[in-house]
């Protein structure tokens, strides 16, 4: 996937150095916590960490004013669970 989102670093929910260690960690996350949202695996664009989030918590035009002031970042979506 080369989608390339917004999210605030500080709404992830984990960060990784492995990428493996990432998909497993957001696959158990969406199991025991939030079965019911979509979480993804992202890539930092200047970084080799991956982070996971929840997808909502994604930077859109919808809800751009309520992220007014945030320190959003770019991401490249590497898995959707």
């Amino acid at each position: 996937m080369d989608e390339i989102v917004f999210f605030n670093p500080g709404d992830s929910i984990g960060n990784f150095h492995d990428h493996n260690e990432a998909v497993k960690t957001a696959q158990i996350y969406k199991q025991k916590q939030e079965a019911d949202k979509k979480v993804v695996v992202v890539h930092g664009m200047n970084n080799q960490s991956f982070d996971i989030f929840f997808a909502d918590d994604a930077i859109s035009h919808v809800n751009e004013n309520k992220a007014a002031g945030s320190a959003e970042k770019p991401y490249k979506i590497t898995d959707e669970l």
